[in-house]
Order: C-alpha cells, then sequence, then structure tokens
C-alpha cells in the first residue's frame, strides 16, 4: 500500500460518504488533509477523530460553487500546511428528475455543484501545482457518465464533463509533472443513497443492473485513490478509473 508522508491535500466533499473515507484514507498513509464541504459540523467531527489517532486535518467550510469560498480554502490550506500536493475533487450533488419536469434552476445546481466546482478548485490549486511544477489532481466522476441513465440528464452531462475536463488537464498540464486523473465509481454504499438502500424493491432493481449483484464498501476505492496520489502513477495522466461492479459494461 502506498504511503504518501510530507505531501499535504485537499479533499471537497469531505463531509461524509466517500470524500470523509478518501480524506480518512489519506490521512492514514500520512498526508495532511483539508477537509472541505459545507458541513462544518460534519467537517469539524472528522478532524476530532482523526486528530485522536495522530493525522493532520484541517476543517475548511467552503461553497464549492462560489470562487471567494474556494480561494479562501485554498489560501487557508498554504497557510497552514505550507503548499499543496493533491486535490481531489469530490464534491456533488444528485439530482433525479425527468427533464421535462426539471426546473432549470436544479439543472444549475447540479452543473454548478459538480462541473463548475470541479473547475474552481482545479484552477485555484493548480496555480501552485504549476509553479512548484509538481502534483496530483484526482476528480471523482460518475459510472453515469458513460452510459444513459434515465431522469439524470443534469448529473450525467455533469459527470461526462468532469471526465472531459480531466483529460483537457492532463494535456495541458503534463509538461510541468502534474498528473490529472479520475475516478468513477458505480454504486456505494453511502449516505448519498441511504433512501434507496431502504427501500428494497428499488434496491433489488439497482443491484439486478450490477453484475456483481452488490454495492461497492467505501473502502474498495481506497488502493486507486492511493496509486493515484502516489509516485507510482507518475507515467499515468488523463485516465479515467472506472469502479462499479461491471455496471458500464452491460
Amino acid at each position: 500500500m502506498s504511503t504518501l508522508p510530507d505531501t499535504v491535500a485537499i479533499v471537497t466533499g469531505a463531509g461524509r460518504g466517500l470524500g470523509r473515507s478518501m480524506a480518512r484514507a489519506l490521512i492514514e498513509a500520512g498526508t495532511a488533509v483539508t477537509v472541505a464541504s459545507r458541513t462544518a459540523a460534519e467537517l469539524d467531527s472528522f478532524v476530532d477523530e482523526v486528530k485522536a489517532i495522530g493525522g493532520r486535518a484541517l476543517a475548511c467550510p467552503t461553497d464549492i460553487t462560489d470562487e471567494a469560498s474556494v480561494q479562501q480554502m485554498v489560501d487557508t490550506t498554504i497557510a497552514t500546511f505550507g503548499r499543496i500536493d493533491l486535490l481531489v475533487n469530490n464534491s456533488g450533488i444528485v439530482a433525479s428528475t425527468p427533464l421535462v419536469d426539471q426546473p432549470a434552476d436544479e439543472w444549475d445546481a447540479v452543473i454548478a455543484t459538480n462541473l463548475r466546482g470541479t473547475y474552481l478548485a482545479t484552477r485555484a490549486v493548480g496555480r501552485h501545482l504549476v509553479a512548484q511544477r509538481s502534483g496530483k489532481v484526482i476528480n471523482i466522476a460518475s459510472n453515469f457518465a458513460l452510459q444513459g441513465v434515465a431522469n439524470h440528464a443534469a448529473y450525467s452531462a455533469s459527470k461526462a464533463g468532469v471526465i472531459a475536463f480531466t483529460r483537457s488537464m492532463a494535456i495541458e498540464w503534463a509538461r510541468y509533472g502534474i498528473q490529472v486523473n479520475a475516478i468513477a465509481p458505480g454504486y456505494f454504499a453511502t449516505p448519498l443513497n441511504a433512501e434507496l438502500r431502504a427501500d428494497s424493491a428499488i434496491l433489488t432493481k439497482v443491484l439486478g443492473a450490477i453484475p456483481a449483484r452488490r454495492m461497492g464498501e467505501p473502502d474498495e476505492l481506497k488502493p486507486w485513490l492511493l496509486l493515484l496520489a502516489s509516485n507510482e502513477s507518475a507515467f499515468m495522466t488523463g485516465e479515467v478509473i472506472v469502479i462499479d461492479g461491471g455496471q458500464s459494461v452491460r
């Protein structure tokens, strides 16, 4: 398993679910991590947890759609830890609405969080990565970007945009020694889909579309996250790792 001593990361959307799990994995590998989301109480509880085991973490409440808030996240991280080596763009929201019924403000909110937020954070952190001529960006996309999914046009479009953004930035920043890759998870057992998992009829339908016949567990992202965060992937950029139990290859 990769270790990442003396590195500094920012993980957005780290208050719960996959973001929280990924932040903890990085901290356990030796990384100092700024955890960012809108939910200050969840961030504070996480920082308390990791400090109790000797980890280094900073809670930074952030509105990922707001340029000034994102810049403050970056400035605070540098003021606290002195540098940034890794950005994990995980903030995201889902809307499950037929397109003809979808209010424009709901569409805008999904695009703003999932795509604009990725752009704002990558640009703000990227200025430091380019200056130091090293670093990593890991964007969390989705297997929904790779297949047609009814009632999820905004989410699928936003995550497809994240993949295209990943590939563009990989080419743009390769000359600076920066790798930009993406992970595209399928269904994982997180608070985001707790309501779905509580409905046995819906859960049966969802699992029936997954060849592995189960959801992923958050820790199953850990080895891929640490690979992309480490120097072991220094010659890998612009790639998308799909982890979805085979759902997207049906």
